[in-house]
Parts: structure tokens; C-alpha cells; sequence
């Protein structure tokens, strides 16, 4: 008679850095998505006018770096490289519903 195997326990750690990859190739993607962003800024300021599907371009830009800032304003922060993957765990358990 066998006993079904019992799931092998993942480390916290392999657990922390999964986490903190999962969270940086999220970045990475949101930061990517912003490119352009400077040149569609600066168009009214070289004299052209923003065209309606500028302005919901723009307002797309403004949202994906709204998300990206609590993630840049942690890296100013002093030693913030060292709490970096705290800070992954804690936007991790965030997303989770309540029970």
C-alpha cells in the first residue's frame, strides 16, 4: 500500500524571491509601456496641439505611473535595496482577498 506524497514544503525564501521577480518583471513592463511618454508630454510645449487620442494616451501614461510610484519612491529611500524583497511580500499580500 502506498501513501500518496505528501507536497514537498517550498522555502520561504524560494517563496521571497519569486515574489520579488514576479514584482520586478511588473515594473519592468510598466516601465516599458511609458516609452514615448516624454515626447507626448513636451508636444504642447513645442507649439503643437494634443489631439483627442493624445490626450487619452497621456492620461493611460499618467495611470501606469501612478502605479509605478510607491515602487519608486521606496527605491529613494535609504537602504531601501535591502528591504526590497519585504516590500515585494508586503504588495504580494496585499492583492489577496480578506478572509
Amino acid at each position: 500500500m502506498t501513501s500518496p506524497e505528501l507536497p514537498v514544503a517550498v522555502p520561504w525564501w524560494r517563496l521571497l524571491v519569486a515574489s520579488q521577480r514576479r514584482e520586478m518583471q511588473r515594473v519592468v513592463t510598466q516601465v516599458v509601456a511609458l516609452r514615448g511618454f516624454m515626447p507626448l508630454l513636451m508636444k504642447s510645449r513645442n507649439g503643437q496641439a494634443w489631439s483627442d487620442s493624445d490626450k487619452m494616451l497621456l492620461i493611460a501614461h499618467l495611470r501606469r505611473l501612478s502605479h509605478l510610484s510607491p515602487y519608486l519612491l521606496f527605491l529613494l529611500l535609504p537602504g531601501s535595496a535591502v528591504l526590497l524583497p519585504a516590500y515585494a511580500w508586503w504588495l504580494d499580500r496585499r492583492r489577496r482577498p480578506r478572509r
